[in-house]
């Protein structure tokens, strides 16, 4: 799992050939049962599905609007289907679709309080670790904030939001529960758990963000902790989703079942927070004073 963590630094600090590779084309696939896979090949984007309408977990930047309607529309569902859109954290590479598809959709958009409001203003939050490296997204209509334990209802569904923040103040995972053939699992959704700070700023000892280290240790623990039998991360390839979908082919919807997922997750997470201290508290002298 450590192989992931330069791959994964290099992806969210620039390059445009990461951000090519993060709208990479992806076929939509089945998870388990009503739950499928819309996104991106980079960015995760999935679609809960019921008679009374969907539900769209997070959707991706500006480049994946356009997939992610067609991925719902090849699936055999409408997009003006859909009633709810949960959003992850407002970065731009998870959040700036958001306007464009509740646009078409007409859904009513849900995110952590900071969130939230970023989505609607479409300005970056200053707190933030990542600021100043942040892009503003198009300004989202009829959102509101979730409460810590909300579940959403819809029909059949029920999608329960957890605070997870730490990577933004306002992260947050998901969970619902998924049958197939007779078998019920325990479905995540969980956001990124990367203690990713922008140039010249740090992530621990931030004035402006005091709480970030203590808040994504227990966001880390709780990702740890959580019924987990089918893991999806906000960047797919760091919950294992591409080993587990060439294995579709023989095994069925069953290849994505993996208990153990969440805990690699949590695993490579704390690893990169442990690394990231220890270059902060390398550089300590130099920064001492900067956000």
């Amino acid at each position: 799992m450590k192989t992931l963590i330069p791959t994964f630094v290099l992806a969210l600090t620039a390059s445009a050939a990461h951000a090519a590779d993060w709208y990479a084309p992806q076929q939509p696939f089945a998870i388990y049962g009503d739950t499928y896979y819309v996104g991106t090949h980079g960015i995760s984007a999935v679609l809960i599905t019921s008679r009374s309408g969907h539900i769209l977990v997070d959707v991706g930047g500006p480049d994946a609007a356009k997939q992610i309607e067609d991925h719902i529309r090849q699936l055999g569902f409408k997009v003006e289907d859909i009633r709810f859109i949960l959003n992850s954290h407002a970065h731009q590479d998870h959040g700036g679709a958001v306007a464009a598809l509740q646009k078409l959709s007409g859904a009513t958009v849900l995110a952590g309080p900071g969130n939230e409001q970023i989505l609607r203003t479409g300005q970056p939050d200053k707190a933030d670790p990542q600021y100043p490296g942040l892009i503003p997204i198009a300004p989202v209509a009829h959102t509101r904030a979730l409460r810590d334990g909300e579940v959403i209802r819809l029909g059949p569904l029920a999608v329960t939001a957890h605070f997870t923040p730490g990577h933004t103040k306002g992260g947050v995972s998901y969970t619902w529960q998924a049958t197939e053939g007779g078998r019920m699992v325990d479905v995540v959704f969980a956001d990124s758990v990367f203690a990713l700070a922008a140039e010249g700023r740090r992530f621990s000892g931030n004035p402006l963000y005091p709480t970030a280290q203590a808040d994504i240790e227990r966001s880390i623990t709780w990702i740890d902790t959580v019924k987990c039998d089918v893991l999806i991360s906000a960047h797919p390839e760091f919950s294992g989703l591409w080993e587990r979908k060439a294995k579709q082919a023989s095994l069925g919807d069953a290849a994505f079942v993996d208990p153990q997922a969440c805990h690699a997750y949590a695993k490579v997470g704390r690893e990169f927070l442990a690394e990231t201290l220890a270059k902060e508290h390398a550089a300590a002298p130099a920064a001492k004073g900067k956000p």
